[in-house]
């Protein structure tokens, strides 16, 4: 679990001046769906080929607006770092 002051795999800046959010880079998608990611990216973030990425959806309005790219490694990392305070909380009550 990620300390209080400390950077987890995913960290999100909290000064106000900080941008954590950019393009990367735009991208296609060709006529069988497929998409590819730059070399330069897939280096930058460390994807490999055989790699598990979950897509994650966030609808506005009840439609789809955004899609995030999260290594799944990560995820699960990110969700056990989220529910294990709450379990916590919730089995001392």
């Amino acid at each position: 679990m990620v300390k209080k002051g400390e950077k987890g795999p995913c960290y999100m800046p909290t000064d106000k001046k900080a941008s954590f959010c950019k393009v990367e880079s735009i991208i296609s998608v060709d006529e069988r769906g497929q998409m590819v990611l730059p070399k330069e990216l897939r280096d930058k973030i460390n994807i490999s080929a055989g790699d598990k990425l979950a897509v994650i959806s966030w609808e506005k309005d009840g439609k789809v607006c955004c899609l995030s790219l999260i290594k799944a490694e990560n995820l699960a990392e990110m969700t056990k770092d989220l529910l294990a305070p709450m379990m916590k909380e919730a089995l001392t009550k």
